[in-house]
C-alpha cells in the first residue's frame, strides 16, 4: 500500500514518525509520491499551543481533499487529548466506535500515543478505505496508565521540517544526521502545560539500548545524533540510571561522530553534567535550557522547579566552562498573571544574560490545565503580541552577538548532503550554519574552517 506521513511539531514526533515509516517500508509498502493518491495517510500531531491544534485540523481537512478514497490515521498528541475528551478512557486498550466532533469526522482511525505504535499492525488490516457510518474508530490508553517506552530513531540531511515530512517514510543513502528518543513524559505539570495529559510520565529505556541503537546509526552512517525526547535530562527514572551516565556510556562509541544535547531543564542541567561536556570528545558544546519567564513571581505562578538566580547560575557556569558554547533559551510570554512590572523585570534580566538565541513563545490558554483556574490578571492578545515582539528584536541581537564572538575562530562544520543552486551547508559544533561550494567528496564528513561573519 502506498503510505503518506504527516508529522507536525517537535522532533520527538519526527524520531516517532520516521520508526513507524520504516517498520512499514520493512512490511513491503511504500511512501505516496508528491502528487500521489495515498491508500492510507498519517496525520502525527502536536497540540502545545492553540495554534498548534488549528495546524492539526487544516492538516487533517487537507489531508482528506487532497485523498479522498484514503484511510486516515491522526495519531500523536492531539489526538490523545481527542480521545481522552471523547471519553475513550474507559475502554482501555480497545477499539470503540464512536461519533466524533465534526472538525474529526475526515478521520477514521483516532489513535492515542501508545496506540500510535500499532500502526504497522493496523495498516496490514487494512485492504480499502472501510465506511464506518458516520463513527470513527478511537483507540487510545489513559494517559496515566502507560508504562510502556517506544524506542525511535529518525534519520535527516537538515533541520528542515519539509524535507522531514517528506521523507519520513523513505530508507535513506546518505544518513548525515539522527535524532535518538531517550526519553519521554514530564511529571512536572506546569500550570500553563497540557504535555503531561498528552504523554503521560517521563520514562525511559535502559543505557544499553540506546548506546546499541546508537552505535547501529554511526556504523549507518549519521555523523550526528542528537538526544530527543520531552524532558531528556529527567532521564533514569524507569531504570534507576542517571542522564549523565547515559552521555558517559554515549561518548565511548566507535567511529567518528558527535553528540548533540536536546532540551533540559536547567535544575536537571548540573555542573557535573557541564564539566562532562566540555571535557567529553564527542559532545556538541550546545545548550537548549527552557526559562520561560525571568521573573521568579511569575516562575511560581507557573510551578517552574528552579528560580532565575538558578537559571543565570547555569549559563554563567557554562560560559566559565565553554565560552563560545551555543545556549538556547526558551521564553514565553503573556501567561495569566503576568503584570506590565513582571513583563519588565523579565525582560531586564533576560538582556543581561549572555546567551545565543531567544526562542519566544507566546501563551495560548490550554484546556484542562491548572492556570485557567487561577485568578489572575488575563494579558490581552495584543499586548502578548507586543512583548513577543520585544523579546523576537532581543534575540536577533544576541544571535548577532553570538556570531561575532566566533568570527575567526576554527570551529569544525558537518557537510550536509543537499545541494542548493552549487552550495552546501553545515553546522558548526556550536550550531553556527555555514556555507560553501558544493563538493560531494565532503558530504558527510566534518570540516575544521576558520569562521568567517
Amino acid at each position: 500500500m502506498k503510505v503518506r506521513f504527516v508529522t507536525l511539531g517537535c522532533k520527538l514526533n519526527f524520531a516517532e514518525s520516521s520508526a513507524l515509516g520504516r517498520a512499514l517500508l520493512q512490511g513491503g509498502h511504500t511512501r505516496a509520491e508528491d502528487g500521489e493518491q495515498a491508500d492510507i495517510c498519517v496525520l502525527n500531531t502536536c497540540t502545545v499551543t492553540d495554534a498548534a491544534d488549528h495546524k492539526c485540523r487544516q492538516a487533517l481537512s487537507r489531508l482528506r481533499r487532497e485523498n479522498p478514497e484514503a484511510v486516515i490515521v491522526v495519531t500523536g498528541c492531539y489526538a490523545q487529548l481527542t480521545a481522552d475528551k471523547l471519553g475513550n478512557q474507559q475502554s482501555t486498550g480497545k477499539e470503540q466506535s464512536m461519533a466524533v466532533p465534526k472538525s474529526w469526522e475526515d478521520a477514521d482511525y483516532i489513535l492515542g500515543n501508545d496506540a500510535k505504535f500499532a500502526i504497522p499492525e493496523l495498516v496490514e488490516r487494512i485492504s480499502n478505505r472501510q465506511s464506518t457510518a458516520g463513527k470513527q474508530v478511537v483507540l487510545s490508553t489513559p494517559i496515566r496508565e502507560i508504562e510502556s517506552f517506544h524506542g525511535a530513531l529518525s534519520f535527516s540531511h537538515t533541520d528542515s521540517e519539509e524535507d522531514e515530512q517528506r521523507t519520513s517514510i523513505t530508507d535513506r543513502t546518505q544518513r548525515t544526521r539522527c535524532f535518538l528518543k531517550v526519553q519521554d513524559g514530564c511529571n512536572y505539570f506546569c500550570t500553563y502545560c497540557t504535555i503531561p495529559y498528552a504523554r503521560g510520565k517521563s520514562r525511559n529505556p535502559q543505557i544499553t539500548e540506546l548506546v546499541r541503537d546508537a552505535q547501529q546509526a554511526v556504523q549507518d552512517g549519521a555523523r550526528e545524533i542528537v538526544l530527543t525526547g520531552v524532558n531528556i535530562a529527567d532521564f533514569g527514572r524507569s531504570t534507576g540510571e542517571t542522564f549523565l551516565q547515559l552521555l558517559q556510556a554515549l561518548d565511548n562509541l566507535s567511529g567518528d561522530y558527535r553528540l548533540r544535547i536536546g532540551s533540559c531543564e536547567p535544575n536537571l542541567l548540573t555542573p557535573e553534567i557541564i564539566d562532562f561536556v566540555a571535557d567529553s570528545r564527542h559532545i556538541a558544546p550546545h545548550f537548549h535550557i527552557p526559562l520561560q519567564s525571568g521573573s521568579n513571581e511569575v516562575l511560581q505562578i507557573m510551578k517552574r522547579h528552579y528560580t532565575r538566580e538558578l537559571f543565570a547560575e547555569r549559563v554563567a557556569y557554562i560560559r566559565s566552562k565553554l565560552p563560545l558554547a551555543f545556549i538556547g533559551v526558551d521564553c514565553m510570554v503573556g501567561v495569566r498573571g503576568e503584570t506590565k512590572e513582571y513583563f519588565e523585570d523579565y525582560l531586564q534580566f533576560v538582556e543581561q544574560l549572555d546567551v545565543s538565541q531567544l526562542h519566544v513563545f507566546t501563551y495560548s490558554e490550554r484546556a484542562r490545565t491548572r492556570m485557567l483556574e487561577m485568578d489572575l490578571e488575563v494579558v490581552p492578545p495584543t499586548e502578548r503580541k507586543r512583548r513577543s515582539d520585544i523579546l523576537h528584536r532581543l534575540s536577533e541581537q544576541k544571535t548577532k552577538a553570538f556570531y561575532s564572538r566566533n568570527a575567526g575562530q576554527q570551529l569544525t562544520v558537518l557537510w550536509e548532503s543537499r545541494n542548493a543552486k552549487g552550495q552546501m551547508a553545515g553546522f558548526t559544533e556550536n550550531y553556527i550554519k555555514v556555507t560553501a561550494p558544493y563538493d560531494p567528496a565532503k558530504v558527510n564528513s566534518f570540516e575544521t574552517i576558520k569562521y568567517h561573519l
